[in-house]
């Protein structure tokens, strides 16, 4: 299993949002810059938009294990702010993961497979 080192500070949000591309989907807006650290990090957000705790946490759950099931496949080293929407709350983890490979796919960051 792939270990999530996550990104707390706020500066490090705002310097991601200023800096990267960003992609979207129905359920998710995923913001990513290269980093040097050698690893990649992920930050989420859930605003009260979404919903009550309950659902914003759940987003955050689908969120964590999709980006889990793409980790080994991306080609770098990044730092990801994935921002949840509405939709997010009403899906699975498994479409979470899909939609999270096609735009990491469209962005070029995934692996080419032979």
């Amino acid at each position: 299993m792939a270990e999530i080192i996550s990104i707390h500070l706020n500066k490090e949000f705002k310097r991601i949002y200023y800096r990267s591309k960003s992609y979207v989907s129905p359920a998710l807006v995923v913001y990513f810059t290269k980093n040097r650290a050698g690893f990649c990090r992920l930050g989420i957000t859930a605003s009260k938009k979404i919903g009550s705790a309950v659902k914003r946490n759940r987003a955050k759950r689908v969120i964590r294990e999709a980006y889990r099931a793409c980790l080994p496949q991306i080609d770098g080293h990044y730092d990801f702010v994935i921002v949840a929407r509405h939709q997010c709350t009403k899906i699975k983890s498994q479409e979470a993961a899909k939609m999270l490979a096609g735009i990491l796919k469209k962005a070029g960051l995934l692996k080419v497979e032979q």
